[in-house]
């Protein structure tokens, strides 16, 4: 299943708005969203109901408009616009995401990030990959796999949002540096082997995390939550927080890093 002629044609809508002096809402959970976001989101459901028209999709504008379809096991999550936050202040890292899950576990992923011309694509068991994207096509595929450490590790966080808990699970390890990144950039740096781990101590949502997560394993790393556990999807009825919210996770490189 390619994913990505949707990415490229949503990362095309985005740029295009985003060379424009665009208007920024308020949402009901204080988040804020443009016209790119509905916009990307309106193409890539689009797609994937032309792509794949029988498997559910959970997006963000739509759920956050109370709109959830019926999921089986297995179902697509989207987020058209990951990292609103740096799309507005126009730093660049901010991504399109899209991801399949089945049985709960992020099998297929694709991370867009239209600024800097990046795509990553990976799906469990057949590896993950990056490629350039120059004037709306994408270059050679370049397979890319977690590294192996040699010295300290290198960390990497959220630009938007960190924090003291970050920085005091950190002290449990030896790292050498901190690098910092908007939106699902930070699992690709991982899955690309320039960074080791990255903590999240806030709270995301599965959309927030699902396509990078899935690009990560393909990758040959892993995505935990502080008990050690794989992160899951398709979190609904929750008893300590809403439908498809994540706990606080760690994403990991390669199987030598551990707590």
């Amino acid at each position: 299943m390619d994913l990505n002629p949707i990415m490229l044609a949503a990362g095309a809508e985005i740029m295009r708005i985003y060379a424009t002096d665009f208007t920024v809402v308020t949402k009901e959970d204080a988040s804020p969203v443009t016209a790119a976001d509905q916009r990307a989101e309106a193409i890539i459901l689009a797609g994937l109901k032309h792509l794949a028209p029988g498997i559910p999709v959970i997006a963000e504008e739509e759920a956050a408009a109370g709109r959830f379809p019926t999921t089986a096991g297995t179902f697509f999550l989207v987020d058209p616009l990951d990292g609103t936050k740096e799309f507005i202040s126009k730093n660049g890292e901010f991504t399109v995401n899209i991801a399949l899950i089945e049985n709960g576990k992020p099998v297929l992923g694709a991370v867009f990030a239209p600024a800097l011309n990046k795509i990553y694509w990976g799906a469990v068991g057949k590896g993950a990959f990056m490629a350039e994207v120059v004037e709306g096509k994408i270059g050679e595929a370049r397979p890319i796999h977690v590294r192996a450490p040699e010295a300290g590790l290198i960390a990497v966080g959220s630009r938007s949002h960190g924090g003291a808990e970050t920085q005091t699970y950190l002290e449990a390890f030896t790292v050498a540096d901190f690098v910092a990144a908007g939106s699902s950039l930070k699992f690709c740096l991982i899955a690309e082997g320039v960074a080791d781990i990255y903590p999240r101590m806030g709270r995301t949502m599965e959309w927030d995390t699902a396509a990078g997560d899935a690009v990560l394993r393909a990758a040959g790393g892993r995505v935990e939550t502080l008990d050690g556990q794989p992160l899951s999807y398709g979190k609904r009825f929750q008893d300590t927080d809403g439908d498809y919210a994540n706990p606080h996770f760690v994403a990991f490189g390669h199987s030598s890093i551990r707590k």
